[in-house]
């Protein structure tokens, strides 16, 4: 009996740890978008996504040894893309979070990935995951001056970024192919390149403040390299439908990191806007088909 309990009990834990894992990863994500809220007086969202992906392409750097990939010209131009969608990705993000509350725009966001996982499909199960994300950009979407009501164009900053999350899998996936976890640090460094020129003609001196650079390391941190490695570690350790099943739940653990840290409180309906849109991106990795998969890269 003792014999039989412990292989049961070694294959419980190999199954949750990478849950957990992952688990960690989006909860080290969200936190720190918390954070990099808090820089958005100091040097705005766009001062804060250059610290960012400055501070990541130093740690990614010294981690993945990029210099180590074999570039050819058609590889370098997918690298180029997937490493501008990256940039805007983040600077939209942050641009976003000036006006929407976190959880909301998490969710906005997430209308990229989904976009690619029904990208081409005829089936008609897959008409159901359209109208339940449709259903929650609804209610989301700005109706009048009520309390509930959302900036209109913090709203069009989070589906703008969804945009180029949807181009950053796809060129991600292509990249990939070539270089492997080598193309992240190449992404990000490319990534810094573009946007550093935004936030320097935004923020200028203030982003070599002192008192910034601690803060503007750990959002790094907790944002790219943690998550990236505790994801990469989840992916190689359970199906990819139940990586991106469990991703689907990302925008949720962004409105809990909202109502917890930034005191963003959501109204019912916001929250049944959130459902809808997780239950859709749920449903859309669960039938999606094995060609399309979302990058273990952490987005926001």
């Amino acid at each position: 009996m003792h014999t039989l309990t412990k292989p049961a009990s070694r294959g419980l834990a190999s199954a949750l740890v990478p849950v957990a894992m992952l688990l960690i990863a989006m909860i080290s994500i969200q936190t720190g978008a918390t954070l990099a809220k808090s820089m958005f007086p100091a040097v705005g969202a766009q001062g804060t996504t250059t610290l960012r992906l400055l501070f990541a392409s130093l740690i990614l750097l010294i981690v993945l040894r990029p210099w180590r990939a074999k570039l050819t010209r058609q590889s370098l131009r997918t690298v180029v893309i997937y490493g501008i969608a990256l940039g805007c990705m983040n600077l939209l993000f942050y641009m976003a979070l000036r006006t929407v509350p976190l959880g909301i725009a998490v969710a906005l966001e997430f209308t990229g990935p989904l976009a690619v996982a029904l990208y081409g499909s005829r089936r008609k199960l897959d008409l159901l995951w359209i109208a339940l994300a449709a259903v929650g950009l609804m209610l989301l979407m700005p109706a009048g001056a009520t309390q509930a009501a959302l900036d209109p164009t913090g709203v069009a900053y989070a589906l703008g970024a969804g945009a180029c999350w949807a181009l950053y899998i796809l060129y991600g996936q292509k990249a990939g192919e070539d270089n492997g976890v080598q193309t992240a640090a190449l992404g990000v460094m490319i990534a810094a390149l573009v946007i550093t020129p935004v936030g320097i003609a935004h923020a200028g001196s203030a982003l070599l403040s002192p008192a910034l650079l601690p803060v503007a390391l750990a959002v790094a941190i907790l944002s790219t390299a943690l998550p990236y490695s505790l994801e990469m570690f989840a992916l190689t350790r359970m199906p990819a439908r139940t990586f991106g099943t469990l991703m689907s739940m990302e925008p949720a653990v962004a409105s809990l990191s909202g109502l917890l840290f930034l005191n963003e409180v959501l109204s019912v309906l916001q929250w049944m806007a959130i459902l809808a849109i997780i239950c859709a991106s749920i449903g859309a990795t669960l039938t999606m088909r094995p060609a399309v998969s979302a990058s273990p890269i952490p987005a926001d």
